[in-house]
């Protein structure tokens, strides 16, 4: 499930996807920030410039090139703001191409499998003019990578056996 929605000029988007494996796989491979690259779309152009990307903790700051639009890459900085061990963990960007972006990750251990929801609020940047971008181009775009990172991590982990 991929839902956008509104409130006071911030957007929230939510996906919430069942994974068929353990918690403790489960969050190695969403708390390793390298693992990013393998369920985000080619076309990007999303490269990690970071060194030393080990488990996620409190206060790593992460920085990463991101195509934006064809042919413009921007620089995005993130920061691990809050981890609680195999339930959630929060990055925010510090610079980047949103005026906020605050993205929480988290992951409940349920009938054997592990729910994972990522929650993004965020907000355009330029006023008025973000929120025309939103709308022609921004959501469709975020739809688009959840999407391919949806897709991606069931390729990755398997979807159950159907009865």
């Amino acid at each position: 499930m991929i839902s956008i929605k509104s409130h006071s000029g911030i957007y929230t988007l939510e996906v919430r996807q069942q994974i068929h494996t353990t918690l403790d796989v489960a969050w190695n491979f969403f708390s390793t920030p390298s693992n990013l690259t393998k369920i985000t779309p080619k076309h990007m152009g999303f490269e990690i410039t970071s060194d030393n990307l080990t488990q996620t903790y409190e206060g790593q700051i992460i920085t990463y090139m991101v195509g934006i639009m064809p042919g413009i890459k921007s620089p995005w900085v993130t920061e691990i703001t809050h981890v609680t061990d195999q339930k959630y963990f929060v990055d925010e960007q510090r610079f980047g191409p949103y005026a906020m972006w605050h993205h929480e990750h988290i992951f409940e251990e349920k009938n054997g499998a592990v729910i994972m929801t990522d929650r993004v609020s965020y907000k355009p940047p330029l006023g008025i003019i973000g929120r025309l971008m939103h709308s022609l181009f921004i959501k469709r775009q975020l739809l688009k990578i959840f999407r391919h990172r949806y897709d991606s991590l069931e390729n990755f982990f398997g979807t159950p056996p159907k009865l």
